[in-house]
């Protein structure tokens, strides 16, 4: 096999920076791709060298195989790593590649052509002996046979696209009159996604565990796996934490399931990294779901127990050498428990968010590793999967993992646009993910709606940024000044000081007034007349982006960042806030949508208008399909009523707030 010393990464964000630093640490030169929305990316400045692949989009940069290839070919790369998402599971991308006279860091196109079609990998495991959940996997696809195949299943039933993974493409029908619009909705996020509409059905395992085997195998026919990860965790068929190894698993189901994803391996001759990914139901009886052939979202918490590095194997492999280890050689250590941070508002149904990245402070500290793919002063794009940093926690035993993790969540600073921080934290306390009973339900059964909307800051967290808020003020006043003295800071001769700030917690207020104490420095009295509190707080240190200060006598912690007057960040022993000052804003917040304005959620694409003025609507009935990060959103109707305008136009990019729709409530005058 064809040797090489240098390789470039067609992919982005935090898998391309995670792949460049073992690849550098192991002595190849690494070459970065970039769009022009990554220009200033991460991963861009960690690579040796950088070959711009086109605009923003996706359909225009990093799906496009022939300017990976050219990138390439510009900086004299030798092989390519694919990552994860994107070309890494298109088998024509890994044929190109080696027609080049590159090397794939992947597996064979044969593997990914038979792995990445859910119904032929299905009709291939079946052969193979491997257990599979009951369904249709079949040639014919028109809507008749698939909604007739689908009323012989059992109900609950999954749609799934055929050709893609991650949730999307996929639809649970818990009644047989919603199959046709699932099959419908499912197509056409399978063929924008994955350029296919083709679909299988399967019986639902209702609250199974999402267990999947990692397994390697080298060119010359040996084939291990490395263990377990639990991924039950997850929302919208989206992982959002993984584990290793799953808390219920015992030696001989271990031995089950990673013979069984060896032989699902065996049978497509399989080469590199690949995770094969059982559902388990609550008897131990597991079934075959799909084979990722591409290294995993969630490979740290493998590595972290085995000791292994799953990049440094796949290029060991691709090099044409042997894995050097067999199965008695694998052994597993301790526990690791991962988290995705994703840029999403959970507040609101876990919209995916884009914006500015104001401050981006990760985690350090024993037992924590963080792989990130941003920097403080970059913007989260529209264009891209919404998951920016996974967070690992790791230690001797899982509850050590545990609290690890949701200590490194609390130091965790991302400040600008919305994410699940606050929520992650939230699941790690859960009792049943504490006991490790966690299935594929958890958060549809521990989570209300209440659960998920905005937190209201405490009076004191309140009161705390208020006091830094106004420190800041005095600091843009001084500097701006001459000859003033630190010791007038807080003087005056008439009444005592009082400053006020209004705080806006999406339609809640907290009113806040702080005065100096005399003869204290750095000390303040807070109040709020509505709930009757107070406190006195002592500025103890204000460096850079952090404070130090005592509250009724209990030291604390706050990380801050103020992008403008009346808008400030903080983050006070690990709960975050965005403290609007409604007093300085004077009302500056635009006007939101609901009712009979509705509005985009998010920057996306138009893909659907389904209604025109004039038509007659009742809440809950769909007005729009949304394309945005990767997925597809229905954007239904509020109320009941006539639609007076539309400013929707489909095919059309809208951003956030842009007005759609409006609609006049029926039973009242126009």
């Amino acid at each position: 096999m064809k040797r090489f010393n240098s390789l470039l990464v067609a992919n982005r964000g935090e898998i391309a920076s995670r792949i460049i630093r073992t690849a550098k640490r192991l002595g190849y030169r690494t070459v970065a791709v970039y769009s022009d929305a990554d220009a200033g990316a991460p991963h861009v400045q960690l690579a040796d060298d950088a070959v711009r692949i086109g605009p923003g989009a996706v359909s225009e940069s990093y799906l496009l195989a022939a300017n990976i290839l050219e990138a390439a070919a510009k900086s004299g790369a030798q092989a390519i790593h694919p990552g994860y998402g994107f070309l890494s599971e298109n088998a024509d991308f890994a044929d190109a590649v080696e027609k080049a006279g590159l090397i794939f860091i992947g597996p064979t196109r044969e593997a990914i052509e038979v792995m990445g079609n859910k119904a032929e990998s299905k009709r291939r495991m079946i052969a193979a002996g491997v257990p599979c959940v009951p369904g249709y996997e079949g040639h014919e696809q028109s809507d008749q046979v698939l909604i007739a195949e689908g009323n012989k299943i059992a109900l609950p039933l999954m749609v799934k696209a055929a050709a893609g993974g991650g949730g999307r493409g996929m639809r649970l029908v818990q009644e047989y009159g919603d199959l046709a619009n699932a099959i419908k909705l499912a197509r056409a996020e399978a063929e924008s996604a994955f350029g296919s509409g083709e679909l299988i059905l399967e019986k639902a395992i209702i609250q199974p565990r999402h267990v999947e085997i990692q397994v390697f195998a080298d060119t010359m026919g040996n084939t291990i796996h490395l263990g377990e990860r639990d991924c039950s965790v997850q929302r919208r068929h989206q992982k959002v934490i993984e584990e290793a190894p799953c808390p219920i698993m015992t030696p001989e189901l271990r031995q089950q399931m990673g013979q069984s994803a060896i032989d699902a391996a065996k049978s497509v001759n399989y080469r590199g990294a690949g995770t094969v990914e059982f559902l388990l139901d609550a008897s131990g009886e597991f079934y075959f779901l799909e084979m990722n052939t591409r290294l995993q979202v969630e490979h740290p918490v493998t590595e972290l127990i085995t000791g292994l590095d799953l990049v440094a194997l796949q290029i060991q492999v691709a090099q044409g050498e042997p894995l050097g280890m067999v199965q008695q050689d694998v052994s597993f250590d301790g526990a690791a428990i991962e988290v995705r941070l994703y840029t999403e508002d959970p507040s609101q149904d876990f919209l995916p968010a884009s914006g500015p990245v104001h401050l981006w402070q990760p985690a350090t500290g024993i037992g924590v590793r963080v792989d990130a793919g941003i920097c403080s002063g970059q913007d989260i794009s529209p264009f891209y999967d919404p998951m920016v940093a996974k967070i690992i926690g790791y230690g001797p035993d899982r509850e050590t993992a545990r609290l690890r993790l949701m200590q490194a969540l609390k130091e965790t600073v991302l400040f600008g646009t919305a994410n699940n921080k606050d929520f992650l934290i939230q699941c790690l306390e859960k009792q049943s993910f504490v006991d490790g009973a966690a299935t594929t339900a958890f958060i549809g059964e521990e989570f209300t709606d209440a659960d998920l909307g905005v937190s209201m800051p405490s009076f004191e967290d309140a009161a705390v940024a208020a006091v830094i808020e106004l420190t800041l003020e005095y600091q843009r006043h001084k500097a701006n000044s001459l000859l003033i003295s630190d010791s007038l800071q807080n003087w005056t001769s008439a009444s005592a000081l009082v400053s006020r700030k209004r705080y806006l917690f999406d339609e809640i207020t907290r009113d806040i007034s702080v005065s100096p104490v005399s003869k204290s420095p750095d000390t303040y009295l807070a109040s709020d007349s509505a709930v009757e509190h107070s406190a006195t707080i002592q500025l103890l240190s204000l460096i850079g982006n952090s404070a130090k200060l005592s509250v009724n006598g209990i030291h604390k912690t706050a990380t801050f960042m103020s992008p403008q007057a009346g808008q400030l960040y903080c983050s006070i022993d690990g709960s975050s806030a965005l403290y609007k000052d409604m007093i300085i804003l004077d009302g500056a917040v635009g006007e939101a949508g609901g009712g009979g304005r509705v509005v985009a959620p998010m920057h996306g694409l138009l893909l659907e208008v389904l209604v025109k003025p004039g038509d007659k609507v009742i809440a809950g009935q769909s007005l729009v399909v949304l394309e945005a990060m990767k997925m597809h959103y229905e954007i239904i109707a509020e109320i009941d009523g006539i639609v007076e305008h539309v400013m929707a136009i489909a095919g059309n990019q809208v951003a956030a707030d842009d007005l759609l729709i409006e609609i006049l409530e029926q039973n009242k005058e126009a």
